[in-house]
């Protein structure tokens, strides 16, 4: 119920009362943050007296109780505290630039040379790559000041951008013809990782199972088709037909493979290891519509018009040459498959399933598939033989057609699963983030996200609330305590505890980042799966 007034130096003090309000002067002390005292109000600091307007009553005994009450209210100054806060600094474009540059960004943006900068001062920073600690970063003030002394003004570097951007469109517009260039320039910064060899990817793993089935399969083409001509079966034809649609497919699957193993670029930064499930899908698109599809119209056809047969002998015989062949290679097939799950510590069924290796998984369905239409199609040519009715023949093409027709659909439902980024296992996920939790510097995680990016990489992504505390006691331990006492105990003045904050602050945070860096390398050192992780502090 007290409200204050300031007026003239002089603090006036009004008391609610249920009688007469009662208007009172007192002395102020204000006492600032470096605990001196200052005197507000007194009757000599300014040598006038504040004007008042007593209320006038009508009793002698209500101005005595008044007057002593002002008496006792005057022996005892008040005091008030004065809280010290810092002005807030307004940022503008100036103290940006005071930010960070690397060396490459310094020669492209700012078209200045490797000697330019060694003039330069040179700040080590804690490196974002896995493979070094420090690396070298420039003021981008000292930067830009270097870029206008080399090129004289601003609008000297604009031209020189421009022209080295148009001399770049250009460059990769000839870039067939500029093959020398790119060799040189390769041989100047060095390649960062050795490309492996395109031939020696067919030796072993998937692409040695791949180029056994080519082969296989275009000498199966071949007989078949010889066999076709010669018998005329509808039968004979669509596995001619299956065939040729299994050797350009795994053609295709060899060009996936060999795709898949560049190396990343600026225009792909993850790489091109979908490039197998792309050619997988096509894949299974060109079964359906080669192989189903034909097999069905030439079966259609056989009912619709039919025509006798002639000797199915040659035909028999090269359809138990190609049941031993297509049999070869899918026990090649299924002997990779189960070697590959059970380095991943799963069952054969959930490999095949998750798709974890899609050139495979079509060498596999594609010979199962074979061995059945095999079989389909001699037991109705051996019915046609026996009883002499075509239509026999015929509903066999339709029956090679109808499984060349199932193994697209799974090829294309499970490669675009993978395509569309699906998660990991929720077991495999739970380890993850028991790993996280189990961290002191992890107080939360939420917004976890896993996604199988294809051929055993997954990317890890979270939302981290980190422990502050933690965080900065491991940031103390790496000081020197007793020096950090001594630097507090200078601590006068505000301007030194901001400039003290403001050193140990940029200090922690680097701290955090560190810790954030050894969460992700534990992850992927306890986690192989797990090529890309993406810690967001919370």
């Amino acid at each position: 119920g007290w409200q204050a007034s300031m007026k003239s130096g002089s603090l006036s003090y009004v008391i609610p009362c249920n009688r007469l309000p009662v208007q009172l002067m007192s002395q102020v002390r204000v006492y600032t943050s470096n605990g001196q005292k200052k005197d507000l109000g007194s009757e000599g600091t300014n040598g006038s007296t504040p004007q008042e307007t007593p209320h006038k009553v009508g009793t002698g005994r209500q101005d005595t109780s008044n007057a002593g009450q002002k008496q006792s209210f005057l022996k005892e100054p008040i005091q008030v505290k004065v809280k010290a806060v810092l002005k807030k600094r307004e940022y503008g474009p100036k103290y940006t630039q005071n930010n960070f540059i690397t060396g490459v960004r310094a020669i492209n943006e700012f078209c200045l040379k490797s000697s330019d900068l060694d003039q330069l001062r040179k700040i080590k920073r804690r490196s974002p790559h896995d493979d070094t600690e420090t690396f070298t970063v420039y003021l981008r003030s000292d930067v830009e000041a270097k870029s206008l002394e080399v090129w004289g003004s601003p609008e000297a570097l604009a031209r020189e951008r421009k022209r080295r951007k148009e001399a770049e469109i250009k460059y990769r517009e000839n870039l067939f013809r500029n093959q020398r260039l790119l060799r040189e320039y390769k041989e100047f910064f060095g390649n960062t990782k050795p490309r492996s060899s395109a031939a020696a990817m067919f030796f072993k793993g998937p692409g040695k199972v791949v180029m056994v089935a080519i082969c296989i399969n275009g000498l199966n083409f071949f007989f078949k088709l010889l066999a076709w001509v010669y018998t005329g079966s509808a039968s004979m034809f669509s596995e001619a037909i299956h065939s040729l649609a299994d050797t350009c497919n795994q053609a295709l699957l060899a060009l996936g493979i060999s795709q898949s193993a560049r190396t990343p670029d600026p225009s792909h930064p993850y790489g091109f290891t979908n490039m197998r499930y792309i050619a997988s899908l096509i894949s299974g698109v060109g079964i359906f519509m080669m192989g189903a599809g034909l097999s069905w119209y030439h079966g259609i056809i056989g009912l619709l018009h039919p025509h006798p047969i002639e000797s199915l002998l040659w035909a028999y015989c090269i359809l138990a040459g190609s049941l031993v062949s297509e049999g070869a290679t899918l026990l090649v097939a299924i002997n990779e498959i189960r070697r590959s799950a059970r380095a991943k510590g799963l069952s054969f069924y959930q490999y095949v399933v998750q798709s974890r290796d899609p050139s495979t998984n079509v060498v596999l369905l594609e010979d199962a598939a074979a061995v059945l239409s095999v079989a389909v199609a001699a037991t109705c040519m051996g019915l046609t033989s026996l009883t002499g009715n075509p239509y026999y023949d015929s509903v066999g093409s339709l029956g090679v057609g109808t499984l060349l027709g199932t193994v697209s659909a799974f090829l294309i439902y499970t490669n675009t699963e993978a395509l569309l980024g699906r998660s990991i296992q929720p077991e495999q996920l739970q380890r993850l983030t028991e790993l996280l939790e189990s961290d002191p510097v992890v107080r939360a995680i939420h917004d976890v996200k896993a996604t199988d990016m294809g051929m055993s990489k997954v990317r890890f992504k979270a939302e981290v609330d980190f422990d502050g505390r933690v965080v900065t006691r491991s940031y103390l331990e790496k000081q020197d305590i007793e020096l950090l006492l001594q630097e507090i105990q200078q601590v006068k003045t505000l301007e030194e505890l901001e400039a003290f904050m403001l050193k140990h602050g940029e200090n922690i945070v680097d701290t955090l980042g560190a810790e954030v860096d050894r969460l992700e390398k534990d992850l992927k050192q306890r986690n192989p799966d797990v090529r890309h992780v993406d810690l967001e502090i919370l």
